[in-house]
């Protein structure tokens, strides 16, 4: 498949947080979570340093996609029992770290916004430790997900042909665009059929946010449509490591690699 890629606009770095690449939605079911795991482990298997924050305050699914059972996880970190550092787990097959959120449970969506601000200033301090660190953020516009979105490093706005799902893309740029002018924001379309109909997925999103919110967001990537995805979430493994060299693990690993070669 072959299209052209834009690279956002040059701004000037951010002192802290440059290297955060936040995944986000508007709705749940577009491979949000999955495109997280899976550019984690892309970056990673570069020999570069990765973290994978699960920041779904409400239904945190990483460590389940991945057959984890971590001892510790945010919730503890919210309880004050450890700090956000501690809470920090080896994923040793894949040679990244995860901070994982508390799965099956809503409590944290319920968080008020100084306090997941406070978590945000806290991952900013962990992130100096790493060369990426993704946060798979929840789905929506809700403001409790919204505060773990800052003006520091990139958002990767996941979407798919689906026109609720566009529509729902659509609804998070125009919040986020309005809260932090100038953001990063990139489109990543997921579950592509064909390059064509990528790029008028794409074109479609990019014309509502140039029309009105006076903003063009850059094409990050297409990932193609793969049965071999199921396959491995089904299985609770990694892409990378179930079917390597698949359609979508190429795709992946050619986001990761564009990203990993911006300063």
């Amino acid at each position: 498949m072959t299209t052209e890629f834009s690279s956002a606009a040059e701004q000037a770095p951010a002192p802290r947080g440059r290297n955060i690449v936040t995944v986000a939605s508007g709705k749940g079911g577009v491979g949000k979570t999955w495109l997280s795991v899976t550019l984690t482990h892309a970056i990673a298997a570069q020999k570069r340093s990765a973290l994978l924050f699960d920041g779904d305050l409400g239904l945190a699914n990483v460590d389940i996609q991945l057959g984890l059972m971590p001892k510790h996880d945010l919730g503890h970190v919210v309880a004050g029992r450890i700090d956000l550092k501690s809470a920090i787990t080896r994923y040793p097959e894949g040679k990244f770290d995860i901070l994982a959120g508390k799965s099956g449970s809503g409590a944290l969506a319920l968080l008020s916004g100084p306090r997941v601000a406070e978590l945000r200033e806290d991952l900013l301090d962990v992130a100096d430790q790493y060369d990426k660190v993704i946060v798979d953020l929840g789905a929506g516009v809700e403001s409790g997900v919204r505060a773990l979105v800052g003006n520091n490093g990139t958002i990767l706005v996941v979407t798919n042909e689906e026109p609720t799902a566009i529509t729902d893309a659509y609804a998070f740029i125009k919040v986020t665009a309005m809260k932090h002018p100038g953001a990063d924001l990139r489109i990543v379309v997921n579950q592509v059929s064909g390059s064509q109909d990528g790029n008028r997925t794409y074109g479609a999103l990019k014309k509502a946010c140039e029309s009105f919110l006076k903003i063009s967001p850059p094409l990050a990537g297409m990932i193609r449509r793969d049965d071999k995805v199921r396959d491995a979430i089904r299985h609770q493994t990694p892409l990378l490591l179930r079917h390597p060299g698949s359609k979508a693990a190429d795709d992946v690993e050619a986001l990761a690699a564009r990203l990993l070669a911006e300063p």
